[in-house]
């Protein structure tokens, strides 16, 4: 039986581009009947324009102070779903939000995958250089230690169907859940 807390703790799924955040978020949102939230998606609604327009009118640092706006405000909800951009753990108040507002889930992927899943969006604004791949290895990098800083789960979504990855994070998600549960309950 899931408590009222179990019900209302929000997940959140930080990763690099092409992870599957946004595609997963959704179905896991369906799955498990919550709202949710994509915190790019709520940036462009809110600014009323594309995230590669705002790095390009405000820079990164702009893009990122209104990233670390909409992540406190997201955060303070209840009961969502809730995918970030691929930046959002670059910050340290951004990570001690999300590991404070939620159960942090770190979808991992290889670069090859971030390629193939990104090489033709233009909605990417850091990957518009002559070499993708030399700009995802250095983003892999600086951020993976940091997505796992942040996580208290991982999730690998290489070469899986959306649905299967689906599969496996309410499985995790569940042990994850009544393990702190069964802690809680043996602590009092």
């Amino acid at each position: 039986m899931q408590s009222e807390d179990t019900c209302t703790t929000n997940i959140i799924l930080v990763g690099p581009m092409g992870a599957g955040k946004s595609t997963l978020g959704r179905l896991l949102a369906r799955a498990l009947k919550r709202p949710f939230y994509d915190s790019d998606q709520v940036i462009e609604d809110r600014c009323g324009a594309a995230i590669p327009w705002i790095f390009d009118l405000e820079g990164e640092e702009g893009f990122r102070n209104r990233e670390s706006q909409i992540l406190a405000e997201l955060t303070q909800l209840q009961g969502i779903v809730l995918a970030t951009g691929g930046g959002a753990v670059l910050r340290s108040e951004n990570r001690a939000r999300l590991m404070e507002g939620g159960l942090v889930i770190f979808l991992r992927t290889t670069v090859e995958q971030q390629l193939a899943r990104t090489r033709k969006s233009t909605n990417r604004p850091l990957l518009q250089t002559a070499n993708p791949r030399q700009r995802l290895e250095e983003m892999r990098l600086q951020r993976d230690p940091l997505y796992e800083e942040t996580a208290h789960l991982t999730i690998n979504t290489d070469q899986r169907p959306p649905r299967q990855v689906v599969m496996d994070i309410k499985k995790q998600l569940l042990d994850h859940l009544d393990n702190r549960d069964t802690h809680a309950k043996s602590a009092t």
